[in-house]
């Protein structure tokens, strides 16, 4: 008897757990786009995505105009001749050519710089010596008048080969490395 009241608790079990089971609905799922997302062909044109202007295709999203990143200080002096040469006049470090200031320059100045102008700033860093670079320029070359405002101006928006380091360094590391390059430069006098 009580072997027949096993079977059939078993078999009523097995009857239940088979009954919630049905291959065409399966269960709900909970973020069912987590477990099988949307595929989308690469460059492929989609449409309802809410990106302003860029209903019609995919697009990494702009952000807003006049807007800048937390911490970012906007460059008053264009990237042009002009602001170049304003820069040049009027531009000044804000801070004092200190010991502390000065290491700092250095060492920044020796991750950033020092391959290509050189650790004296004498033009010869290792890739001008490798010929991968020509015609870096040295600091005290007397048919240049070289000055901290056109020194920060060609740091922040680059000049010729060299880049725009004003992503790699803030406010504070290019003026420290300005005032080490003013510091080279009066040394190879």
């Amino acid at each position: 008897m009580k072997s027949l009241v096993k079977i059939t608790f078993l078999i009523g079990y097995v009857v239940l757990f088979a009954s919630c089971q049905d291959k065409r609905k399966p269960n709900y799922q909970f973020f069912p786009n987590m477990y099988e997302s949307v595929g989308y062909e690469t460059y492929s044109e989609v449409n309802g995505v809410p990106y302003g202007d860029y209903v019609s295709r995919m697009e990494a999203q702009a952000p807003v105009d006049g807007t800048i990143k937390r911490g970012w200080q906007p460059f008053e002096y264009a990237n042009d001749s002009l602001g170049t040469a304003m820069a040049k006049v009027n531009l000044k470090s804000p801070i004092m050519p200190t010991p502390e200031n000065l290491a700092k320059g250095k060492e920044l100045y020796n991750i950033y710089c020092s391959v290509c102008h050189g650790s004296k700033g004498d033009g010869q860093g290792n890739l001008v010596k490798r010929e991968k670079f020509l015609g870096v320029p040295k600091y005290n070359d007397s048919s240049r008048a070289i000055t901290q405002g056109s020194i920060y101006h060609t740091i922040y928006y680059g000049k010729n080969a060299m880049g725009s380091h004003a992503g790699q360094l803030n406010e504070m590391e290019r003026w420290q490395v300005t005032l080490y390059v003013e510091d080279l430069k009066n040394k190879l006098k």
